[in-house]
């Protein structure tokens, strides 16, 4: 090979070297920005997954330090601490003259922490167990079994007897000592609820529970106010959760519940319910009865009862009214016998209040000068009304005679009752008038009391009243109130006119600094002139002289009321009649009103003259002359 081939084909080696060196090159190039675009996407893919924990790391540290600190600070605390109830007093509730009608008595709750049991005279702890065990069974009257069981199994303190009499606890007491029981069995002071009369306005007071709560009654309605607020005292334990001795205390004192004074008065209360318990039993009413004496100067309620009632310090044992067929109920059945039994009727139930409400209708005559107390033949009853295409007839229009009233004046058709005159009456008013009074005496609204569950009253839709339900209304018929807004109602009558709240609160003190809050008398409209007022007395006072209220006449004091029979409504036989009767006292200057209500009388008679004006009759014999009324009549 000549030096020029030579030449050339070195240079053609070089040039293929160099080509596979450039691929070599290029390959590695490409290799490595291969590499670096994974190993960027790692880099990346690192740096968000650590944004991605910080992130997550740091709300979880907001949420436990922020969210649920509180939460946590607690549970760390209470891994720490340990902490003790200081119990507040429930308050006192006293009647109008400072009789007690409910208190908290002092009482003992038995715990027992079988951890810290220690005694000098068994040294073995099953042994003490069982004696301790036994004591506790005796003493308390419980199951031995249960008792031991409990001290067996329990890490820390049980609860083994609560509210326990003072002999009881110091029979306990006396064989700790006896037994050299130096701890582990603890007695801490509690209070128990005790009614000192028992009985007496039973359904009004109302009850408590075992946990010193309102069920019922101002127990119910005012129990924030009688409960009081819980103090505490919290100590420092060591991790076998032991308290640390002369470990600093944090101490917050229980701030003890208000007593309470109501405007009932005992004496009052003892008559009412004595004479109401008689009139129930002798006129064989089949749902019982009750009564409510209200002041009409200040809204005061000074009696309100119902029979049956209950035994306060028993609340969950019904009496023999509510007991009939009591083991066949079930235990829902039973649960709402012993709520009935509870209810303050006065205001719980309504009712067809009848003829005593012809005294508003009367009212509203009076007061729009629609007619007046003494115009001859002013109404006339034929013995029946005819309304639409319904008779409704007079009570005084039956067999065998079918006696009619005649021509009558509003006194004569108020005094006899007279159901046709009333319809005529409440023709000429008409129901858009009527309803503005109703509203007016405040029948369409809650009384706002303080008692619990008051119902609502039932009228008409003024939009639907036609003809008959304006009839049956003007009379007391076909709607329905409560007992209690029937006798505020006749109250502003008596007052002048003036409608007052009714009360049953008088005051609350702060038993911590002796304190005094007054409930003071709450007017609430003027509702009838002072004219028409003394006009409506007088007629109730004829009513009482010389008509359907004879009964409730009082030798030397002057009366006034009207007698009410709701009849059952039509298609419910089993509904029954409803009579009272509505009477104030003296009329001039009434000091007192009140209502007595009888459900479902089967002793003979039906009408409020005969079976409820009696008992008014009674009740007030003895209540006037209480009250230091003087005798205004010969």
């Amino acid at each position: 090979m000549n030096k020029k081939n030579i030449k050339l084909a070195k240079k053609v080696k070089n040039k293929i070297i160099k080509s596979k060196t450039d691929d070599k090159i290029a390959r590695l190039k490409n290799n490595l920005n291969i590499e670096n675009v994974i190993s960027s996407k790692k880099l990346k893919i690192s740096i968000v997954t650590a944004i991605t924990l910080l992130i997550l790391l740091i709300i979880r540290l907001f949420y436990l330090q922020i969210i649920d600190g509180q939460h946590l600070s607690t549970l760390a605390s209470n891994q720490q601490t340990t902490s003790e109830t200081i119990s507040s007093k429930r308050g006192n509730i006293y009647d109008s003259t400072g009789a007690s009608l409910a208190i908290s008595e002092t009482v003992d709750t038995v715990s027992v922490n079988p951890t810290k049991l220690k005694s000098k005279k068994y040294t073995d702890e099953n042994e003490l167990k069982q004696e301790l065990s036994k004591k506790l069974a005796e003493i308390f009257e419980l199951n031995y079994d249960e008792v031991l069981e409990k001290l067996n199994n329990a890490k820390s303190s049980v609860t083994i007897a609560k509210k326990e009499e003072e002999d009881k606890v110091n029979n306990l007491k006396n064989w700790i000592k006896e037994n050299k029981i130096s701890a582990g069995v603890n007695i801490d002071e509690d209070s128990k609820r005790y009614y000192p009369y028992s009985t007496l306005a039973s359904q009004v007071i109302g009850a408590c529970g075992t946990d010193n709560q309102g069920l019922s009654g101002i127990e119910y309605s005012y129990n924030s106010i009688l409960t009081g607020t819980s103090g505490e005292i919290v100590m420092s334990k060591d991790a076998s959760q032991s308290e640390i001795p002369n470990s600093q205390e944090s101490f917050i004192p229980a701030k003890n519940g208000y007593n309470l004074t109501l405007t009932l008065d005992v004496k009052i209360q003892s008559i009412v319910e004595k004479h109401l318990k008689d009139a129930v039993e002798e006129n064989a009413c089949a749902k019982g009865g009750n009564c409510i004496i209200m002041d009409p100067k200040t809204g005061n309620i000074l009696a309100m009862a119902s029979y049956p009632n209950y035994d306060l310090n028993s609340p969950f044992t019904p009496t023999s009214y509510y007991a009939d067929n009591w083991d066949s109920l079930s235990a829902e059945e039973k649960n709402n016998r012993i709520y009935n039994m509870w209810n303050v009727r006065s205001v719980f139930e309504t009712y067809e209040p009848g003829s005593v409400f012809k005294l508003i209708t009367a009212s509203v005559a009076l007061e729009e000068n629609i007619t007046q107390t003494d115009i001859e033949n002013d109404f006339v009853c034929n013995g029946v009304e005819q309304v639409a295409d319904k008779p409704i007839q007079c009570w005084y229009y039956q067999a065998p005679y079918y006696s009619k009233h005649n021509g009558q004046s509003l006194r004569q058709a108020l005094m006899h009752s007279c159901n046709p005159s009333f319809i005529q009456l409440g023709r000429r008013i008409g129901a858009t008038t009527l309803y503005k009074y109703f509203k007016a005496f405040g029948l369409f609204d809650k009384t706002n009391s303080g008692l619990p569950g008051e119902s609502a009253s039932k009228f008409h839709d003024l939009d639907k009243v036609g003809s008959v339900e304006l009839a049956t209304m003007s009379f007391g018929q076909r709607f329905t109130i409560t007992p209690l807004q029937m006798i505020t109602a006749i109250s502003a009558i008596a007052n002048n006119g003036n409608l007052l709240q009714p009360k049953i609160v008088k005051s609350m003190t702060n038993t911590d600094t002796g304190e005094v809050t007054n409930f003071e008398t709450t007017k609430i409209r003027q509702v009838l002139s002072v004219q028409t007022s003394n006009q409506v007395k007088s007629m109730m006072k004829s009513v009482v002289t010389d008509g359907t209220g004879k009964n409730a006449q009082v030798k030397g004091y002057s009366i006034g009321g009207k007698s009410g029979t709701s009849e059952p409504i039509s298609g419910d036989t089993s509904s029954g009649y409803t009579t009272s009767f509505a009477a104030i006292s003296p009329v001039e200057d009434a000091k007192l009103a009140i209502l007595v209500t009888l459900y479902d009388p089967k002793g003979g008679s039906h009408q409020g003259g005969q079976t409820a004006a009696p008992v008014v009759s009674k009740i007030l014999s003895e209540v006037l002359p209480y009250l230091g009324i003087e005798p205004d009549e010969t």
